[in-house]
């Protein structure tokens, strides 16, 4: 990795090659991180991908050598946003995705989220609709994803896309953007994306800051993600030990009065908790 990339706020693109870059973010031995890599591999539209990793294993370096893409070595300080920045730092290209190795993508992912960036005038980020893998199978609706489809709301039109104020009243009640369903322009987004501080909410800490952009959120009503709940998942570990709900707080007193950012919090926490691993709210 070429160091002077770090946090540069520009990015290097080869045109030869495709514009944009999966970074797959990737811990320990995942059973899930092979059927993530083949969901990338098999993207109608190519995209160059590597594994970004604090934690090397022989699994890695076989899987990488495998697939036949790089794996990268995170050797400075570990942690989700750390690791996330470092893989980041290293894309040379305008487009990027930090993908998860547990969630899959359908084939079209990259040829939506891209021809929407290209057609915008000034792109911050795009991303989808996204469903559940739980247990196996597939969840397209559920209470948590219906009301996460609500939030969204306002950056379903278009026009919209460059208001300020619908960006951030889509992020007022919450965070209802999947992290790994983004896609970022690095030509206009600052660097590093992910500030430390946080452990659950640094992906809506980074959304609250890119909507004061000048730019657009492009929103892809179309399910494209399908993110992984189980009970190793870093989300069930953090739902399970409450640190959620303090940073939740912190971020909604960042829209809102503080009376009403306690109310609000208390109703978001309850909704979350179908985001542990159990199977009794899903839908068809």
């Amino acid at each position: 990795m070429n160091e002077d990339s770090n946090n540069t706020g520009s990015s290097i693109v080869d045109a030869r090659g495709p514009d944009h870059t999966f970074a797959v973010c990737a811990y320990g031995d995942s059973p899930y991180l092979e059927e993530c890599l083949r969901s990338l591999k098999g993207q109608t539209r190519p995209s160059r991908i590597f594994l970004a990793t604090h934690t090397p294993s022989p699994f890695l370096e076989k899987t990488a050598r495998h697939y036949g893409i790089e794996l990268l070595v995170n050797e400075g300080p570990g942690g989700i946003t750390q690791d996330w920045n470092f893989a980041l730092a290293a894309v040379k290209t305008r487009f990027a995705t930090v993908a998860h190795q547990d969630d899959t993508y359908e084939p079209e992912y990259a040829e939506r989220v891209l021809d929407a960036m290209r057609a915008a005038p000034r792109p911050l980020i795009a991303f989808s609709d996204y469903g559940e893998l739980r247990g196996g199978e597939r969840v397209l609706r559920n209470r948590l994803l219906n009301i996460k489809r609500l939030m969204l709301l306002p950056l379903r039109p278009q026009v919209l896309a460059s208001a300020c104020w619908t960006r951030r009243l889509s992020l007022a009640f919450g965070d209802a953007i999947c992290c790994p369903s983004v896609t970022f322009c690095l030509d206009n987004v600052p660097r590093p994306v992910f500030r430390d501080g946080f452990r659950s909410c640094e992906d809506w800490e980074a959304w609250e800051r890119i909507s004061r952009l000048d730019g657009q959120f492009l929103y892809i009503k179309k399910p494209l993600l399908m993110h992984r709940i189980h009970p190793d998942s870093e989300t069930s570990k953090i739902i399970g030990d409450g640190a959620r709900k303090a940073e939740n707080l912190s971020m909604f007193l960042k829209f809102w009065p503080r009376p009403i950012a306690f109310f609000l919090n208390h109703f978001y926490n309850a909704s979350e908790r179908s985001n542990a691993f159990n199977t009794h709210n899903q839908g068809k």
